[in-house]
């Protein structure tokens, strides 16, 4: 079953780039270049592999227009538009199934997306330089474990934020930036991992399943999908900077301009995924024969 907010078939009624273009007085040609370029307009990519845009998106694309007749840069002009033009999406999960329907999701216990955890935080702090990072831990008390290895991986990153509810304190000087999700946010239900840099990107995220109230942690079960895809990883950073920005992170302003670029397209030296799964799989071996788990010492 997908999270709620999933559209679980293709949407016909949709602009083509095309109708977008012209509705917006603009030629595809144009468009198509601005998505290669500066990953905007962002379509909804259909099961079917199309991709289609909504009528917001026209008025989105008229104001990068008048912003660029004006003289503005025109990749200053889109990260404003990106920015501030459209309702940021509460949910990373959420978003990346709407996003990216194609994006395979496994049922997981909380135990296996640890070993998924420690796995992509471990290849950010070995390969990554000067990441982007993002995790998302539910609770303050789940985070508090880690605590140690995230100011380790912050040490290293360009910028680091933690999301949780029920901060006790919600600063640390030590870092990393903490974001405090409200009562309702969605993403108090999710866990997620999002790394994001020019020569390594992974992405976990995922989704608890209800009515676990009563299940031992580690064994709680969660909707689950990972990837190394810096155009979905852009995503997921792209709503976590939002969340965070919503929740009062100050920086996390100059972060969403910032990732309103497209990212740098895969490199044939970019890690193939390999040594992440071995990783995991070191990982959950490593769980079935210890009595006491604890997060590892990143390597």
């Amino acid at each position: 079953m997908d999270h709620p907010d999933t559209p679980a078939q293709d949407d016909p009624a949709g602009l083509s780039i095309g109708d977008l273009a012209r509705e917006a007085g603009v030629s595809p040609a144009v468009l198509r270049m601005w998505e290669t370029r500066h990953g905007f307009p962002v379509p909804q990519r259909l099961t079917s592999g199309h991709r289609r845009y909504t009528t917001a998106d026209i008025g989105l694309v008229r104001q990068v227009i008048r912003r660029r007749d004006a003289g503005i840069r025109l990749e200053a002009a889109i990260a404003e538009v990106s920015a501030t033009g459209a309702p940021a999406s509460p949910s990373v999960y959420a978003e990346l199934r709407r996003r990216h329907p194609s994006l395979p999701s496994h049922r997981l216990r909380k135990s296996t997306l640890l070993a998924l955890s420690w796995a992509i935080e471990d290849e950010c702090c070995a390969l990554a330089e000067r990441p982007v990072l993002f995790g998302a831990f539910q609770r303050a008390e789940f985070y508090r474990p880690a605590a140690a290895r995230w100011r380790e991986l912050d040490r290293v990153a360009r910028s680091t934020i933690v999301l949780a509810a029920d901060w006790g304190d919600s600063t640390d000087d030590r870092g990393p930036l903490r974001a405090t999700l409200a009562e309702d946010a969605p993403m108090r239900r999710e866990w997620a991992v999002v790394c994001d840099a020019v020569d390594s990107t992974a992405c976990l995220t995922a989704w608890e399943l209800p009515g676990q109230h009563r299940v031992p942690d580690l064994d709680r079960v969660f909707e689950a999908a990972w990837t190394l895809d810096p155009v979905v990883v852009r995503d997921a950073a792209r709503v976590a900077a939002g969340v965070a920005g919503a929740a009062g992170v100050v920086s996390a302003g100059a972060l969403i301009q910032d990732l309103a670029e497209a990212p740098a397209p895969r490199s044939a030296g970019s890690p193939d995924g390999t040594a992440l799964y071995s990783r995991v799989v070191a990982y959950v071996d490593r769980m079935a024969h210890s009595a006491h788990l604890s997060p590892p010492e990143p390597t």
